[in-house]
């Protein structure tokens, strides 16, 4: 609207006008200036950055490279309008610095935002600030979200970049909508995109969330071709798999208890599925 354009457009000429300290912000290297009291007074981070007297001539220039450009200027933005236009491509980034800067009402201002606008390409990126910075309702929100869309989350990208802390919740839900087969297939297409960006082995880089998956699903066939690709290129221990034989070849008793067995909303019937003590609830 005109007023929000004229507000925008008075902050900004705000920032230059009387301004007594310059930031270097982002890989671009943009630069920014702002007002050190109201910094100051406004956030205890800035308080903190800027406690030094800038000395005689030219001060220097405060280098922020990790924050994007764009999502310091809505810090700053709402620093001086107690408001902030957030944008569904950036926001994940201004919730980042409003954490990091103690902002806690731009930080809620962004949860609520992000809750709104959660799709399937932008949930997992959602999920690993989530789950980088303890943001617990905004975890719930996010897995509730890919239990309901699974098969669709598991294609993305942002899926392949979750870190291992980040898989985990979603690899021990019962309430995926996917078969295990798929989400062995899933689980090691991350492995590989980690094990390049890591330069470490497949197996090395599953092993923190490998356990999860539920291989005393998969039917005898689906078993033995998931063992033969294993020794090709090993992904589970194969201890992992020695146990889902186990559950197969006793069909009954504690073997066939607990998680491993455990179906999820989205798991395919077998026909030894109906020696499962517990099936999905």
């Amino acid at each position: 609207s005109y007023t929000e354009t004229l507000a925008s457009s008075f902050w900004r000429s705000a920032l230059l006008s009387h301004s007594d300290v310059r930031f270097v912000v982002g890989q671009e290297r943009q630069e920014v200036f702002a007002h050190r009291c109201l910094l100051a007074c406004r956030c205890n981070f800035f308080q903190r950055l800027l406690s030094s007297e800038p000395g005689p001539g030219v001060p220097s220039p405060v280098v922020l490279s990790t924050v994007p450009a764009e999502a310091f200027l809505a810090v700053l933005e709402f620093l001086y309008t107690n408001s902030a236009k957030l944008q569904r491509h950036s926001v994940l980034e201004v919730l980042t610095a409003a954490v990091e800067y103690g902002l806690e009402e731009l930080r809620e201002l962004c949860l609520e935002f992000v809750v709104k606008a959660l799709d399937v390409e932008l949930v997992c990126e959602a999920l690993q600030v989530a789950v980088t910075f303890g943001l617990g309702q905004l975890q719930e929100r996010c897995v509730a979200f890919i239990e309901a869309h699974s098969q669709e989350t598991l294609r993305t990208r942002g899926f392949l970049e979750l870190s291992a802390p980040a898989l985990l919740p979603l690899l021990r839900s019962d309430k995926l909508c996917v078969d295990e087969a798929e989400l062995v297939l899933a689980a090691r297409s991350w492995a590989r995109v980690g094990a390049a960006v890591l330069e470490r082995p497949v197996a090395e880089v599953a092993a923190p969330v490998v356990r999860e998956l539920r291989l005393a699903l998969l039917a005898p066939a689906e078993l033995s071709a998931l063992e033969e690709q294993n020794r090709r290129e090993p992904l589970i221990p194969v201890e992992q798999i020695v146990e889902a034989w186990k559950c197969h070849a006793l069909r009954r008793g504690d073997t066939a208890r607990g998680t491993p067995c455990r179906r999820r909303r989205g798991t395919l019937p077998r026909e030894h599925h109906r020696f499962l003590d517990l099936p999905f609830k």
